[in-house]
């Protein structure tokens, strides 16, 4: 078989050549998104890959089915970008990406600690050659309630980072785990909002979680609450967190990712006119540290989420169940 792999970024390239010969498949690499009028040109019976940019749902599958393309790997964790009921309809098979968690654990918590210790102020002061203290005042890590709001592998990992900082962990999720006994309390989530200085959250974006930080949830949480945000941009109302932080309920935000990021993110739009007028607005911010998605973005992830796209296709195509397939 022959796999078409799309949205390829540079740092993709290496990766992909090395496990097109491990694995003996051809592998055709495109920078642009998997599109309907390109599906029309794929060969019957090969596999695709793709990353998060492009919504994926019942006409991209009903041509793929049409055309004998029945296997699709998402690069990615999350799989928000694809109508899974859809692919299931015409009988495409997909499964998404596999990474250890440590990375975007270890970015959380540093983010975490540029939020307390007013490093976006800072450096700005310090390009100016302003040495002044006046407005820079951290906190302490220690001395804080941190919430945590989805305690899977990657909000587990926080929790377990987080023990070296002696700060008092609480946690919610729709499944406690068990592995972190006698390292985060679990609670409501109502309380979590209550009781902590600092609430970061690690959920996957669905129907349920969307915009699940909005003006009702924030209203809830402590004058001048830190918030962090390494999973996805949709959990956060974009107009609620920049009117919260106008009227400083939010005392700081830490973002790896903003809702309607798709023309922007992994792009160079230095020489454009920047339209996406909430997203320029929230990022000016003295207090609103704000990164390019790239939370993820360690050799060893990519070279792991490039092996399961590759991999998933050759594996689901010979009949066998891969561990991260979702149908």
């Amino acid at each position: 078989m022959k796999i078409y792999a799309f949205e390829v970024r540079d740092d993709e390239v290496e990766y992909f050549d090395y496990f097109s010969k491990k694995l003996n498949v051809p592998v055709e690499l495109s920078g642009e998104k998997l599109t309907l009028d390109k599906i029309l040109t794929l060969e019957p019976g090969s596999g695709v890959s793709v990353l998060g940019m492009n919504q994926y749902g019942d006409e991209c599958f009903s041509l793929m089915s049409q055309h004998s393309v029945n296997y699709m790997s998402t690069r990615t964790i999350g799989y928000n970008h694809i109508d899974l009921s859809s692919a299931m309809r015409y009988g495409i098979h997909v499964c998404n990406a596999y990474y250890a968690p440590d990375g975007v654990a270890e970015y959380t918590v540093m983010m975490m600690l540029l939020c307390i210790r007013q490093y976006k102020p800072a450096l700005w002061r310090i390009q100016v050659n302003d040495y002044s203290l006046v407005g820079l005042m951290g906190r302490h890590l220690r001395d804080m309630t941190v919430g945590i709001i989805g305690t899977g592998s990657i909000g587990s990992a926080v929790a377990k980072i987080l023990t070296g900082f002696g700060c008092r962990i609480i946690a919610w999720s729709r499944h406690e785990n068990p592995k972190l006994k006698g390292i985060a309390e679990y609670v409501s989530l109502d309380r979590l909002y209550s009781e902590s200085d600092l609430i970061t959250i690690h959920l996957a974006l669905n129907d349920e979680t969307y915009h699940i930080i909005n003006d009702e949830s924030i209203s809830k949480m402590k004058k001048g609450v830190i918030l962090i945000n390494c999973a996805r941009g949709g959990l956060m109302d974009t107009e609620s967190l920049i009117s919260n932080i106008e009227n400083e309920q939010i005392g700081a935000l830490g973002i790896d990712c903003c809702e309607n990021e798709e023309e922007i993110v992994h792009r160079d739009r230095r020489n454009d006119i920047f339209s996406d007028r909430e997203i320029a607005y929230l990022r000016q911010f003295k207090n609103v540290v704000y990164t390019q998605h790239m939370a993820f973005f360690t050799a060893e992830a990519v070279r792991s989420m490039v092996e399961c796209g590759v991999a998933g296709i050759i594996e689901m195509s010979k009949g066998v169940k891969y561990p991260t397939q979702l149908t």
